[in-house]
């Protein structure tokens, strides 16, 4: 099976220049954990998180409304294509510790994987809960 088959898509998506406030509501609005951060080329540059705005912003002192997504997204993506195996993509998401995986075709972000996504395939539903061992051991490691 291919992420094609899987992915969720579209994807709710948000620009680097909106302000991190907007980011929590869109995320809150449509209970979700991640937000892929794409530029008006619809290529992605980075995600931002639940978690990062915490950490990055509230805990910061920083003030939601008047900081930039940019300002405290991650831009280090990982990312795959729609005819990636999901096996694979299984194993890349317990590997690289994430639970979203970004799927993006000539460039542009075209859909969005979970690790539920993944767990709801029969046919690698075994890769799947390896990966989220893998995932949840890490976290779990953390003090």
């Amino acid at each position: 099976m291919k992420l094609r088959d899987i992915m969720t898509s579209p994807v709710i998506r948000i620009d680097p220049q909106e302000s991190v406030a907007v980011a929590a509501r869109t995320l809150t609005h449509y209970n979700i954990g991640m937000l892929p951060v794409c530029g008006s080329d619809g290529r992605i540059c980075g995600v931002v998180t639940d978690r990062d705005i915490v950490t990055r912003c509230l805990a910061a002192g920083r003030a939601p409304a008047s900081t930039t997504v940019r300002e405290i997204m991650s831009s280090n993506v990982i990312a795959a294509m729609p005819d990636t195996d999901a096996a694979a993509a299984a194993r890349v998401m317990g590997h690289k510790q994430i639970r979203r995986l970004p799927v993006v075709e000539n460039e542009k972000l075209c859909g969005m994987v979970s690790i539920g996504d993944l767990a709801n395939c029969d046919e690698i539903t075994y890769d799947a809960g390896d990966a989220l061992a893998e995932i949840s051991n890490s976290v779990s490691g953390r003090k």
